[in-house]
């Protein structure tokens, strides 16, 4: 950039740590603080999920870190439904890659501070009175963000109905996997992956109804885990669930909450990741938009540093032109992903509607639960005009073959 611009990174996540090596690698003179409230080799969570075109697109970006990504990260290629006693494979879903937040975060901590950057532990900012004076302050503190509270931002935040807990355990899952299981109370159902070798995250959700009547809001941590191993019993063979986080702290029954901002930015604080938008954890693209958030906001910090040609100028006279062009930016992108996600989750949320389905067209409409017709259709109908549609393209490809 031809000049020092100091940043302060409140989050040290993956979004918070990505963003200071952009910017370091683009200009090593600038200054680049993190601040992130865990200690140090603790985080919250378990596994992350990419897709293949992702991590093509970070090796363009930052080779040596996205080579360190891969070659921790778990790959399969299919999504296996079990419903009814039936298992379906949709062999149909592209790469993907599980890697355990943990090591994410750190393999990206280390890359961070060869390069410069200074990350503290055990921080908790709770106010900008709290930072060092900074050009830019990044707040990828996640969808709870005290830096969102201004009024300027205009932000709007939608609790979900469903009850999910997001839990850890020892059984590995080669396909990324969904069970669906019948109880007394109504279906329960869990989204499993793999993220390393050793380990799978193992997301439970279900609607209020069943959680109550299984008596999940009244249960211990301990009676609710004995009770969901009996339910998934089969899946898990034999494996616990888990629930301690390496932060030490304790999975609890969450509402989804779909946060919006109508301005990602204000004076010199910028929102990316869950600070500024989220989109529901069933359609898996949680760390993938944050850290394309942070690759448009560098982008556009890196174009207007270059214009003005030094540091001080950035701050003073195009920051708000970088700032707007990534909220510009990231708003037009995420339009279509946030009405996929929340298609995704009104269909979990009306799980109910399409268990009457037999296994195999319950697979389809789940695979298909992204389409705008499918709330709007009767699902038997819905499935015998998604089975005619494939089967006219396979005649349509039957005849391009023909005709070459």
């Amino acid at each position: 950039m031809g000049g020092t611009v100091r940043i302060v990174c409140v989050g040290g996540g993956p979004a918070g740590l990505y963003f200071s090596i952009l910017m370091k690698l683009w200009d090593p003179a600038n200054d680049v603080t993190v601040f992130e409230r865990s200690k140090e080799g603790a985080t919250h969570g378990w596994g992350v999920t990419m897709e293949q075109k992702f991590l093509a697109t970070l090796a363009e970006l930052d080779a040596e870190s996205a080579k360190e990504i891969k070659s921790q990260s778990v790959r399969w290629h299919d999504q296996v439904v079990c419903f009814g006693g039936e298992r379906e494979v949709n062999d149909r879903n592209g790469d993907a890659h599980g890697v355990g937040r943990q090591r994410f975060v750190d393999l990206l901590a280390h890359r961070a501070r060869r390069l410069g950057v200074e990350i503290h532990y055990s921080r908790e900012v709770r106010d900008k009175s709290e930072l060092p004076d900074a050009d830019l302050i990044v707040a990828a503190d996640g969808v709870n963000s005290r830096f969102r509270t201004s009024p300027e931002f205009g932000t709007s935040i939608a609790e979900g109905r469903n009850k999910y807990i997001w839990l850890g355990t020892g059984k590995v899952f080669e396909a990324f996997s969904f069970f669906f299981e019948p109880t007394e109370a109504g279906w329960i159902w869990a989204h499993a992956y793999q993220h390393d070798p050793m380990t799978s995250t193992f997301i439970v959700e279900c609607a209020p109804e069943t959680w109550t009547g299984l008596g999940f809001d009244t249960s211990p941590v301990g009676r609710t885990l004995d009770r969901l191993e009996s339910i998934f019993a089969a899946p898990l063979a034999g494996r616990r669930l888990w629930t301690q986080f390496s932060d030490g702290t304790e999975a609890q029954w969450l509402n989804f909450r779909t946060v919006s901002n109508e301005r990602w930015h204000h004076g010199n604080v910028v929102l990316v990741g869950d600070a500024a938008h989220t989109a529901s954890f069933s359609v898996g693209l949680g760390t993938t938009l944050a850290m394309q958030d942070v690759i448009a906001l560098a982008s556009h910090l890196r174009r207007a540093g270059e214009r003005a040609g030094h540091g001080a100028d950035l701050a003073k006279g195009s920051l708000h032109e970088a700032l707007t062009g990534y909220q510009k930016q990231r708003q037009a992108e995420l339009r279509a992903r946030a009405t996929e996600a929340a298609r995704s989750a009104l269909w979990f949320e009306s799980v109910a509607r399409y268990t009457n389905l037999t296994p195999s067209q319950f697979a389809a409409v789940l695979h298909a639960r992204r389409a705008p017709l499918l709330p709007l259709l009767p699902p038997p109908l819905f499935c015998y005009l998604h089975a005619l549609r494939r089967q006219v393209g396979v005649i349509d490809k039957l005849r391009s073959l023909a005709d070459r």
